[in-house]
């Protein structure tokens, strides 16, 4: 049974990992927590993993606690700047963390699956991304259209990718990443219907984290791919 620890708790996605925790049978939740709690230090000392999809700011807070108390984490919060990504990565050096812009399973076969397009179709096609959420969400570009963009550019080299954001209604998630030539236009497309998707991930990757050593891990790490 995989000991964890939500931060979050009464957000959308924390009320989710939890109901979801207590339906598999196989967590047991040692706390929770949200953002206006002045001592999540007591919430996280008994855990093996804290789930974390809350602010940068609260991410980073929570980060210290866990690498002075050697806590694994799965970090899924978005719009953290390039110097909190680095905090992330260096506090790696001292505990195991998961860190994605999006844990769906769904999304993380979408980024191998462009990334083999980009190799294959080459320099005559053009890539546009056009991704859609709801309209509280802050951060634009997405955090996983961000992602998009950098596995295709490794993949098909340093090539501009407009990228097109929409935000309106309870849209959870959608990305469609469009190749196109003089001849013909493939388009790839990911809709997320629930967040239980990302919640669902999460979960798979606290249970993947659970003990192992200090390290950057990705999804693609937890599922194999």
């Amino acid at each position: 049974m995989t000991k964890i620890c939500v931060s979050g708790s009464s957000g959308k996605m924390g009320l989710r990992i939890i109901a979801l925790a207590k339906e598999a049978g196989d967590f047991h939740i040692c706390g929770e927590f949200d953002l206006i709690e002045e001592n999540p230090e007591q919430y996280i000392e008994n855990c093996e993993c804290l789930i974390e999809f809350t602010t940068p700011q609260a991410t980073l807070e929570h980060l210290d606690i866990c690498a002075e108390r050697k806590k694994a984490m799965v970090i899924g919060t978005t719009g953290l700047s390039d110097d909190e990504r680095k905090k992330i990565e260096e506090a790696s050096k001292k505990i195991p963390i998961v860190f994605s812009p999006n844990m769906s399973v769904g999304v993380n076969l979408l980024f191998k699956v462009v990334c083999d397009a980009a190799k294959t179709l080459g320099a005559d096609y053009n890539v546009t991304i056009v991704e859609a959420h709801h309209a509280g969400k802050k951060d634009a570009p997405s955090g996983t259209a961000k992602e998009i963009v950098r596995v295709i550019k490794e993949c098909k080299g340093d090539v501009d990718i407009p990228v097109e954001s929409i935000r309106e209604g309870e849209v959870v998630g959608e990305h469609t990443v469009t190749f196109e030539s003089a001849v013909d236009t493939i388009e790839i497309t990911h809709s997320a219907k629930t967040r239980d998707i990302f919640a669902k991930g999460a979960l798979q990757a606290a249970k993947f984290i659970a003990g192992k050593k200090p390290g950057m891990y990705t999804m693609k790490d937890v599922l194999g791919l």
